[in-house]
């Protein structure tokens, strides 16, 4: 009867603030209607005893996953863990992840640590952290449980395309420390950058190694290296396509409300003096990364090399509740110069290399796709 009374409730306050659409909305009240009597019958004819508030929960966090793989809900313990700075240190992997068919997905393995050097890749699927399935959980849960004392091991169960059998990994969590930016000379006359992430003292990172490799009068070209970078701060993706560019749109966001939508131009004044660039890009490249890589393709101001994107082309914001709680919730969509969206598709090479080997690492010996781009550049 509870819960009878609860839908009854509910109903009731819909209808009042919606009376004009009672007609349009009919399936909507049926649903609610529905959704109540589920928890009723679970609540009396389950065969365990069921935890009410922890139902509720992972009913409000799969509404919101149903939207796309970035929205979720946050428990009142889980937003203010996010938000407390403690004293006790957490290692962690070194990871960027998202959820994907129930599985947490990841993003980008981050150079230098646990997760790449243990052979973690963009898109695989952990199916399993320790003994505990993750099919089910939110990806919140998920994170906490990868998380663990510094110096602990985890053991992840992966599911990889391509691959018939689970790969699992013993990983020894760290303390995360990244490098944002490297650059190096290559045969005296390419400039190469690698950017593995996008945080606020990036730009400035970046112009400062331009500047550095701009003294050498060999210089011909530069490569920008965006593989394996999860993305990060929008405004420093601006700010770094801007280093390339003369002029023009470099990327818009798109809202439900017209009045918050965005654009942003490149000032004049190109870094590099229109030297021949390339950008290496792979499917561990997101976001922030896709907005450079695509800004420069769409003016034909870059050649780009490598494997197609990821696609995460939105943006989340942090909404808090008035349970103390919080929902992560897609906010509005990146749309490059082109006015294509990056969501779901990603950015396409101009001249598509894949990853030779298993052995394959960034930056190394092995490395085919960097190795492709040193020799088109040097004819």
């Amino acid at each position: 009867m509870r819960m009878i009374k609860i839908s009854s409730i509910i109903l009731f306050i819909l209808i009042l603030l919606s009376q004009k659409s009672f007609s349009d909305n009919t399936k909507l009240y049926k649903k609610i209607d529905l959704f109540s009597e589920v928890l009723e019958k679970i609540n009396n004819e389950y065969v365990d005893e069921v935890d009410q508030s922890k139902n509720m929960d992972a009913a409000i966090n799969g509404l919101l996953q149903s939207l796309d793989p970035y929205s979720a809900y946050m428990s009142p313990e889980t937003f203010e863990n996010m938000q407390t700075e403690t004293s006790r240190e957490f290692g962690g992997l070194g990871i960027e992840v998202g959820m994907e068919a129930g599985v947490v997905k990841v993003i980008s393995p981050i150079d230098n640590t646990p997760a790449s050097k243990a052979g973690i890749k963009a898109g695989d699927y952990i199916v399993k952290i320790e003994d505990i399935q993750v099919q089910g959980k939110s990806l919140m849960e998920a994170v906490n449980l990868m998380r663990g004392s510094v110096g602990s091991n985890i053991k992840l169960t992966v599911r990889r395309k391509g691959v018939k059998k689970a790969i699992i990994f013993d990983i020894k969590r760290e303390i995360i420390q990244i490098q944002s930016v490297k650059s190096k000379l290559i045969d005296e006359n390419i400039g190469y950058i690698r950017l593995t992430s996008f945080n606020e003292n990036s730009s400035q990172q970046i112009k400062k190694k331009i500047n550095f490799l701009n003294k050498n009068k060999k210089l011909k070209a530069y490569i920008l290296d965006l593989r394996n970078n999860p993305g990060g701060l929008l405004s420093q993706a601006i700010k770094i396509s801007d280093f390339f560019l003369e002029n023009g749109e470099i990327v818009s966001t798109k809202s439900r409300k017209v009045s918050e939508n965005s654009k942003w131009f490149a000032q004049k004044g190109d870094m590099i003096n229109g030297k021949i660039l390339v950008v290496l890009i792979n499917y561990g490249s997101a976001s922030a990364s896709e907005i450079v890589a695509g800004a420069l393709k769409d003016h034909k101001r870059a050649i780009l090399i490598g494997e197609n994107s990821y696609g995460k082309g939105s943006v989340q914001s942090i909404i808090p509740l008035k349970n103390k709680g919080a929902i992560r919730l897609t906010i509005s969509k990146y749309y490059l110069p082109s006015g294509k969206s990056i969501s779901e598709v990603g950015v396409t090479p101009d001249i598509e290399v894949i990853e030779k080997t298993e052995e394959f690492k960034i930056n190394t010996s092995t490395d085919n796709q960097l190795h492709f781009a040193i020799k088109l550049l040097n004819g």
